[in-house]
């Protein structure tokens, strides 16, 4: 028999409002699930995706439904949520209020504000349209898109010249997403397209790296950082250090001078914080973050709150990176502080508790930095299976994804090889003849 829709709150419980369905508004509003307060969670999107395995979407390893899942599914039990799929254009924090693309607002008591951060090409915004980013799933499967038909191009070009052009790719971006992306794109060419093209050998594709500083995985240390790179150079990708990109055309990548030819090339070497961030009227740092007191709060307004890629913090000296766990605890440490407030408290300050860092580079080969440990190699890729399976959400995901993972395994076959779209972002060949 289908439940009674939920009774509303009373107008008198305070109001919080979660600007951001990722890791630090999800986790702030589980956090709040026995608190006598009234939730409304905002996104654009209807689901809470796990990013770091949204390149694995995009090199066609697993599907959309596998790392993402509905907000409102989630939520389903904590019956002091509402879960609102809308569009924030702007924050009013003199009048608490919450003003939507619509045209509607929502007050607010508390406000987190989680809303992350976008792809950013350091003041060369025309390189987005032959570099594209990867932050949404929206852009996963363009990139999947994108990575795919150009072997398909590949194989219809009856010139060799242009036949190569197509199999060149440069991922822009040495940190983990980039590094991951390089070895999985050189597994596929490798591997996964063996035996099914006629006209062109897959094999022959060049997987470039592309590092502006002086190594690959510059959050890790320096030992695992070359071990990731000679790894990455076993795949067969060509790594470039000490390579700063001064341009990116339909040509490929100019580096000074130097042209290095990709027909498809990825950005993965900068963000940018939410454009939202410069409505609050405060004080930004160069990528438009919020500088937040040490309870996560900013200072001219004690009730406003800001978690995840979206603030800088400040522990030790250096800045909180920008990774999910982070989110996480920010969003949990909101949660407890809106909690104690509730009760008279003021809480306490945040303090981020780093676990470590993990990044794979193909088959067998991983990095894994846990503060005293560190190791790489077959161990380092087995422990950074288990523990993404391990934080997905739901088990039906986890499951798919084990099962995906294992099958991939055995056959070198990668389960969502399907190109769906128009393709009108896939880098257009040459002019033909008119």
């Amino acid at each position: 028999m289908p439940q009674a829709p939920q009774a509303a709150l009373p107008p008198e419980v305070p109001h919080v409002v979660i600007v951001g369905g990722g890791f630090a508004g999800l986790w702030a509003a589980r956090g709040l699930a026995h608190a006598p307060v009234r939730i409304t969670l905002v996104d654009r999107g209807n689901h809470h995706l796990f990013q770091p395995l949204l390149y694995q979407v995009a090199t066609a390893g697993l599907s959309a439904p596998d790392i993402a899942a509905p907000l409102r599914h989630i939520l389903r039990r904590q019956r002091n949520v509402e879960v609102r799929m809308a569009t924030v254009a702007a924050i009013d924090p003199a009048a608490k209020r919450v003003r939507l693309a619509g045209g509607d607002a929502l007050g607010f008591d508390y406000l987190l504000l989680a809303t992350g951060a976008t792809h950013a090409y350091f003041g060369n915004d025309a390189w987005a349209a032959h570099a594209p980013g990867l932050k949404t799933l929206d852009d996963a499967l363009a990139l999947r898109r994108r990575l795919l038909t150009a072997f398909e191009r590949a194989e219809a070009e009856p010139d060799p010249t242009q036949r190569a052009a197509w199999l060149d790719f440069a991922i822009v971006g040495g940190g983990p997403t980039g590094v991951e992306l390089a070895g999985t794109l050189a597994e596929i060419a490798r591997h996964t397209l063996r035996d099914e093209f006629r006209r062109i050998e897959p094999a022959t594709a060049r997987v470039r790296l592309i590092e502006a500083g002086p190594r690959v995985l510059p959050s890790f240390p320096e030992r695992l950082s070359e071990r990731a790179r000679r790894q990455l150079e076993r795949l067969g990708v060509e790594v470039l250090t000490d390579a700063p990109v001064t341009g990116i055309d339909a040509d490929g990548c100019h580096l000074g001078e130097r042209l290095v030819p990709a027909r498809t090339v990825v950005w993965a070497a900068g963000v940018a914080a939410s454009p939202l961030a410069r409505t609050l009227g405060v004080p930004l740092d160069r990528a438009g973050r919020v500088p937040v007191r040490p309870d996560l709060s900013i200072g001219a307004h004690p009730d406003i709150f800001v978690a995840g890629d979206l603030a800088t913090v400040q522990q030790g000296g250096r800045p909180v990176p920008g990774v999910a766990p982070a989110a996480k605890q920010m969003g949990r440490h909101v949660a407890r502080t809106i909690r104690a407030r509730l009760g008279g408290g003021t809480g306490t300050p945040f303090r981020y508790r780093d676990f470590g860092n993990l990044a794979t580079i193909g088959r067998q080969a991983a990095v894994v930095d846990l503060g005293r440990l560190k190791f790489s190699g077959t161990l380092a890729w087995w422990f950074w299976l288990v523990a993404h399976v391990f934080f997905l959400i739901g088990f039906r995901n986890r499951l798919t994804v084990m099962l995906d993972w294992t099958w991939a395994y055995w056959t070198w076959q990668r389960a969502a090889r399907i190109i769906l779209g128009t393709g009108d972002d896939t880098p257009a060949g040459p002019p033909g003849p008119s």
